[in-house]
């Protein structure tokens, strides 16, 4: 998870995480330009806050599964793109193996990382 209070001489950046990771990064959207979920959503309601959000699920995630990243989003301003890759599990987002309840992933590693530099790339084109 990274945001712009990590980097404290940076004045613009944008907040995201994995898992957890995101959820805490929704916290400190506040201060950010933009907001990355992986395998994730909010707790935290967003909705009015106009900031640009990408929130990437996979169809195979068994722990933030596609239904539970679907019913948060409301809490997500209503121009958040969301994103559900085929074949992308849990563990897809990251390289700490396999987990406990997630589903199997199906999608290759390198066609996921493209799928996911790709989507956070049209992302920062968009906030600027």
């Amino acid at each position: 998870m990274t945001s712009p209070r990590s980097h404290p001489t940076s004045t613009r950046g944008s907040s995201g995480g994995h898992s957890l990771g995101g959820v805490r990064a929704c916290g400190l959207a506040a201060d950010a330009d933009a907001l990355v979920l992986f395998g994730s959503y909010c707790a935290t309601d967003l909705a009015a806050s106009g900031l640009p959000v990408l929130s990437i699920g996979g169809s195979e995630d068994g722990l933030s599964t596609p239904e539970k990243i679907q019913s948060a989003s409301h809490r997500l301003p209503a121009d958040a793109v969301l994103v559900e890759i085929a074949g992308a599990s849990h563990s897809s987002f990251g390289d700490y193996g396999a987990q406990a309840g997630d589903g199997v992933a199906t999608i290759a590693d390198p066609a996921m990382n493209r799928e996911v530099v790709d989507r956070v790339a049209a992302l920062a084109a968009r906030a600027g």
